[in-house]
């Protein structure tokens, strides 16, 4: 059974939190945000420290998971969290206007994607995009989508890719 619930989250300086009921608020140097404990977990705060409690054995697995979103929360509030996409291809670029990504991936149409409130999209040169923010879930949701218009494809490697990313190669077809 894991253990995750019993290692308190740790509130660093320059973080602020303030706990109501099952509500937790969290500002830090990088921006706000809220989360909502399920109420089959129970909430300390002490020491500047969180601590997460199960009511019973079988919501154990539940506290783990409430614990592990609070300390994304404060993460997220203090450090902030990021994405690096690669643009590989022939042509493919992207540009970040304003709150839109504008994306040319070798279809017949640029492609613009809306970039969702609370997210930042940068592109330090034009095969590079950085997707960063407050919200650990949402900033990998954005990378998705945004990796989901032309995912790597296994042949030449083409499209859009983590920076972290290993694409396995497919040898070509022999004669």
């Amino acid at each position: 059974m894991s253990r995750v619930a019993k290692k308190p989250v740790a509130i660093p300086s320059g973080v602020e939190v303030k706990v109501s009921g099952q509500d937790i608020e969290a500002k830090g140097p990088k921006g706000t945000a809220q989360l909502r404990i399920n109420e089959l977990v129970n909430l300390v705060q002490e020491d500047g420290e969180l601590r997460f409690e199960a009511e019973s054995a079988q919501n154990i697995p539940m506290a783990g998971t409430m614990r592990a979103l609070a300390n994304n929360l404060i993460t997220g509030v203090s450090e902030g969290f990021e994405k690096k996409l690669e643009l590989v291809g022939v042509g493919y670029r992207a540009q970040a206007q304003g709150n839109k990504l504008n994306l040319t991936l070798g279809f017949s149409h640029p492609v613009e994607y809306a970039v969702p409130e609370g997210i930042t999209v940068q592109t330090p040169s034009p095969t590079e995009v950085i997707v960063s923010g407050v919200d650990k879930a949402l900033v990998g949701q954005v990378a998705a989508e945004v990796r989901a218009y032309r995912p790597p494809e296994p042949y030449k490697g083409k499209g859009v890719r983590y920076a972290d990313e290993r694409i396995v190669r497919k040898e070509a077809k022999k004669k």
